[in-house]
């Protein structure tokens, strides 16, 4: 991964909520699933996962909104009570141990490029994915693909 910058730090339009990340994201996974795509408005999503008690909160507190998911277990975003941009989720799968930083609220996001395309069937069919990074129909297996300090990461 290419994470330059072991302190990076976000937040939303309005600056009422800020956040620093104690360390590197362990994966940063770009999500072209429809359900992303209806959700963000946009072709995909470019979430950085990182274990919760590692993002920092420097400013304000963001609101908990749970919301729907494809798969039926719910989400819980957490967005700014101000502007209403949402900052980073936690998934049903991960728990609130996890969260999935929305890259875009970062500071400098082009310090966290993906590490991994999934559900690349539903991409928009002019998003061109680059040969170097990985990219799969539906999912992957984490313990096929993550470096493995970030696999004991996930584990503890």
């Amino acid at each position: 991964m290419s994470h330059s910058n072991n302190f990076l730090e976000g937040g939303c339009d309005c600056r009422a909520v800020r956040y620093r990340l104690r360390s590197k994201p362990m994966f940063v996974h770009c999500c072209h699933c429809r359900w992303c795509q209806r959700e963000t408005g946009a072709s995909f999503a470019l979430n950085a996962l990182i274990e919760a008690d590692q993002v920092e909160l420097l400013e304000g507190e963001p609101e908990i909104i749970d919301t729907p998911t494809h798969s039926g277990k719910g989400q819980q975003i957490l967005r700014c009570p101000v502007c209403r941009i949402a900052l980073w989720s936690h998934y049903a799968g991960g728990g609130t141990d996890i969260s999935f930083i929305r890259v875009g609220t970062l500071d400098n996001p082009d310090a966290v490029p993906p590490d991994v395309h999934i559900f690349a069937r539903s991409k928009q069919p002019w998003v061109v994915l680059p040969s170097e990074t990985p990219a799969f129909e539906r999912y992957y297996r984490p313990d096929e693909l993550w470096p493995k300090a970030s696999l004991a990461r996930i584990r503890k």
